[in-house]
């Protein structure tokens, strides 16, 4: 039974699309992300709509006991979704008023909690080393515990299927002393992955059918059936989906948010995001990839690249009859394109989405338009990427627009080998050295010589690194003239090498984060050499924060030089 709410309305508290990438996603082999990290996760997630965000571990892990206390402090305003807790019930044999693990889960200040619970007899006896009863203690005592304390709790039933499989009284046991004791639903999790779609379904259908409780769904991709899996469960009665942006997660990883939300919104007719926001798939898609530093997969479902590209001529002859004719859906449904890959798309509509949602508009110039789609497919092939770099591309887009309204021209702002369009000062030169003294430490020195307002100024500073040396004489230069770039901190730094196909060269590609009190916002740079990468970057985000200074206050004027 697929459960629905009228068209075009978001199911509200009927549905949960409940994301733990930052739990369950933080678990796939090469993710480390850091709190500044999970706070940018956290923010995107949110804007695309999902109901709950399940930030990690308070308690357990340091950096999640931190993030928990940054989001309680002011740095996450979550419009949309429900900041969630994830932790265990209490240990056996001890009071819940005295486990730490489960004090450290209220004071994280999340109004939602997920309990992790075992629901299969052998892991209670072999790995908790306890006895049914004693488990079934657990689960009621935490949960009561927590919903006296005012928070809403879910119960993650670990290895539920398997445990359903060998002693499926024991299994409902474990279900029925969370939901006696207060929690809202039970989510059934396939926590080995071994599940395949018909089999999950019938034993989700028996369980709702048995209990009357509401259940989820938490699946992992050991099969390669967490997607389908999924939405079987969902067919099945099952109301609360836990996934994981691209599928992150352990061993094969979890189910994928995207193709999850994919398949609920355009197949079982379940809109399940705010309505407008199933066109940012993709976008969200490839800005997470960035932060978790893993390069997209072009051939994801919905979202990836090479997910709508048309290769064979039987196929590219008959799209230029009907698109639809090889598209299960249209691609800008999920903010995708389409491509033939003898010509590529202009992704005309994707940009001045894009411009708009940055509060520019691209809808009367044409021409910026097609100034944009150029120079972004030129700086695509370079191995540039916008995805996760939205003041860059907010830059690009400004350059543009000006070009076509023909308040600059080409020679005037050429980026090739200077500061970004915007940024409040011309480049002569600069130049980093490295010194590795006899004491065996390491210092790099930076110098720059800059033209700041018809002033040539010249800095040196000393770093830790390149780069932190570079945006050290960057700011001795700077800020005497323009004080308000102090206000400017790099909060975060991200390298990638981009091989090309042959595997002879390689470019380098460089990510940066920036704030100042109001507001965070990303740069990116790319070169073969690194430093230049990042000179790139920090350009781009000293020329943000100066044009967004100067439509809010004091007016500082683009560099044309």
């Amino acid at each position: 039974m697929t459960r629905t709410s009228p068209a075009g309305t978001p199911p509200a508290d009927t549905f949960h699309v409940y994301d733990t990438t930052l739990r369950d996603g933080a678990q796939r082999e090469g993710i480390s992300y850091s709190v500044a990290d999970k706070l940018a996760v956290a923010r995107i997630l949110d804007n695309l709509g999902v109901g709950f965000i399940e930030g990690g571990w308070p308690g357990a892990l340091p950096k999640d006991t931190e993030f928990f206390r940054r989001a309680s402090a002011g740095e996450l305003d979550l419009r949309h979704a429900v900041l969630t807790a994830f932790g265990s019930t209490r240990r056996p044999g001890a009071s819940v008023r005295e486990d730490s693990q489960v004090a450290a889960l209220l004071d994280s200040g999340a109004p939602a909690i997920t309990l992790v619970a075992k629901s299969d007899s052998r892991h209670i006896e072999r790995a908790l080393r306890t006895d049914v009863a004693e488990n079934h203690a657990m689960i009621a005592d935490t949960v009561r515990y927590l919903t006296e304390h005012g928070r809403r709790v879910f119960l993650d039933a670990e290895h539920f299927f398997d445990g359903y499989a060998h002693d499926p009284d024991t299994a409902l046991r474990m279900l029925e002393a969370a939901v006696h004791a207060g929690a809202d639903l039970v989510c059934l999790c396939d926590t080995n992955g071994g599940q395949l779609p018909t089999g999950l379904a019938e034993t989700v259908e028996e369980v709702v059918e048995r209990t009357g409780f509401r259940v989820g769904i938490h699946c992992q991709d050991d099969t390669g059936c967490a997607v389908a899996n999924t939405l079987a469960a969902v067919q099945a009665g099952a109301t609360h989906v836990q996934c994981t942006a691209n599928g992150y997660g352990e061993r094969a990883g979890n189910a994928d948010l995207f193709a999850v939300v994919g398949n609920l919104e355009t197949k079982l007719g379940l809109p399940v995001l705010p309505e407008g926001n199933l066109s940012e798939l993709s976008r969200v898609s490839h800005a997470l990839a960035e932060i978790a530093n893993i390069a997209p997969d072009t051939h994801q479902a919905y979202v990836g690249a090479s997910t709508f590209a048309h290769k064979a001529g039987l196929h590219a002859s008959a799209i230029k009859v009907d698109p639809e004719l090889y598209n299960h859906i249209q691609p800008e449904r999920v903010g995708n394109g389409m491509r033939v890959l003898v010509t590529e798309m202009s992704g005309r509509a994707s940009l001045e989405l894009k411009a708009a949602e940055l509060g520019l508009d691209l809808s009367s110039s044409p021409d910026a338009v097609t100034g944009v789609v150029r120079r972004v497919k030129e700086l695509e092939s370079q191995g540039w990427s916008f995805e996760g770099a939205d003041a860059s591309l907010e830059l690009l887009l400004r350059r543009e627009i000006a070009l076509a309204e023909g308040t600059i021209s080409e020679t005037e702002v050429d980026t090739s080998d200077g500061p970004s369009f915007g940024a409040p000062f011309g480049l002569e030169s600069y130049r980093v050295s490295l010194d590795h003294r006899p004491d065996g430490q390491v210092v790099s020195e930076a110098t720059v010589k800059l033209h700041v307002r018809g002033e040539r100024v010249i800095a040196t500073a000393e770093g830790n690194g390149p780069v932190n040396a570079l945006d050290a004489a960057l700011r001795k230069a700077l800020v005497p003239r323009l004080p308000w770039l102090d206000e400017v901190e790099l909060v975060d730094y991200k390298v990638r090498i981009l091989t090309d196909a042959s595997g002879t060269d390689a470019v380098t590609r460089v990510l940066v984060e920036s704030r100042d009190e109001h507001r965070e916002w990303s740069t990116v740079g790319v070169h073969g050499n690194i430093v230049e990468a990042s000179w790139y970057a920090l350009c781009d985000a000293f020329a943000h924060k100066a044009i967004h200074r100067a439509e809010t206050g004091e007016v500082t004027a683009p560099n044309r030089r």
